[in-house]
């Protein structure tokens, strides 16, 4: 496990960035891990295979290190099963596009379709071979930040436009973790970069988030069709099982399986970060707090987990092992006119930043 790479006298500035080998990926290429630290008592490993966060070890209430998200110890296990999206940076367009069809600027554009719930296409997460699968290349790094770039030429996964994407991790103080992602385009094109981790606050001491508390910082939350795809309505949340305005378990009693996008509470003109979700452990007393400067979160509950994949110490993921928790545009964002605009013109600069800020008490 990763975290065995750091010694408690090892952190923040006494702590040097180090680059390992990771494995082998189906594109016959070497991954690199790449592990930082900040002394304020954050540690995190990432690979450039799909600018992924492999581990992440925060300390409980009584001080001891533990890693609070799924994935895995080698980089052939992470291409084995990517379709779980483990700890990966997700793009072009993260989530589902209805059919892989849009139009820009007049013009109709057909994604590659490669999932569909409830019989029906659609495009999700960028394709059969999306950023999560890529080697990206190594841009710069130091201590406490490793940033990474990609460029995915025109036509890729049926995308127009020549785009250039850079992805930072970066640790700092207050145990805070930011992933910074941001893109330009030679030509207009559609960009919604999503981080995909799935959180569990216990570090790995219980198998499943059953007993986590959640609570998310919106007033609606988008309805959905039996395919997944949002009907175009933004529904309030009150009366209904999407209403985590106060913080409650995140199984409830009806046993209703979360993948739905939230519409956050943000005031009129906010560019900054504001908080989107606060996650909590009552077993480590782990807290995480997400703030970010999107418009919408994911949750996915992780109940498609079905315990045929084995993780970091031989743990076996099954339903509800973790979730994930994505700040996003809205999922078929193309394609409605009343959600907020993904087209990225010529020279425009995307921008995507999320902060983990993580307490315990």
């Amino acid at each position: 496990m990763f975290h065995r790479l750091w010694s408690p006298e090892q952190a923040g500035a006494d702590y040097p960035m180090r680059r390992t080998a990771f494995g082998s990926i189906p594109c016959g290429a070497n991954a690199s891990i790449f592990s930082i630290a900040h002394a304020s008592g954050i540690r995190a490993a990432v690979t450039d295979f799909g600018a992924t966060l492999v581990s992440l070890e925060v300390p409980d209430r009584s001080g001891r290190m533990g890693d609070v998200i799924l994935g895995f110890s080698r980089a052939e296990d992470y291409a084995a099963h990517a379709d779980y999206y483990f700890g990966s940076t997700v793009g072009r367009f993260g989530n589902r596009i209805a059919h892989g069809r849009f139009e820009l600027e007049g013009r109709r554009h057909q994604l590659i379709t490669n999932n569909s719930p409830g019989g029906q296409p659609c495009h999700l997460h960028g394709g059969i071979v999306g950023f999560h699968q890529r080697l990206w290349s190594l841009e710069d790094a130091g201590e406490d930040y490793v940033r990474f770039g990609y460029r995915s030429p025109d036509g890729e996964e049926g995308y127009p436009g020549n785009l250039r994407a850079t992805v930072t991790y970066r640790v700092g103080p207050e145990r805070q973790l930011t992933w910074t992602a941001e893109a330009v385009s030679d030509a207009p094109t559609i960009v919604n970069l999503v981080h995909h981790p799935y959180w569990n606050l216990s570090g790995g001491e219980v198998p499943t988030v059953d007993g986590h508390a959640l609570q998310l910082f919106a007033e609606s939350y988008l309805p959905v069709t039996d395919g997944k795809i949002p009907t175009g309505e933004i529904r309030s949340v009150a009366g209904t099982p999407m209403d985590f305005r106060q913080s409650h378990a995140v199984k409830n009693d009806e046993g209703f399986d979360y993948d739905h996008c939230w519409v956050l509470d943000r005031p009129p003109a906010a560019d900054d970060l504001v908080l989107a979700a606060r996650l909590s452990d009552h077993r480590s007393g782990r807290v995480l707090e997400i703030p970010t400067n999107q418009p919408g979160i994911q949750f996915y509950d992780g109940s498609f987990l079905d315990g045929s994949v084995t993780g970091r110490g031989g743990r076996r993921y099954g339903p509800r092992a973790g979730l994930c928790l994505e700040p996003q545009n809205f999922p078929d964002a193309p394609n409605h006119l009343n959600f907020p605009s993904c087209y990225l013109a010529h020279s425009e600069v995307y921008s995507n930043c999320v902060r983990y800020k993580f307490d315990a008490n």
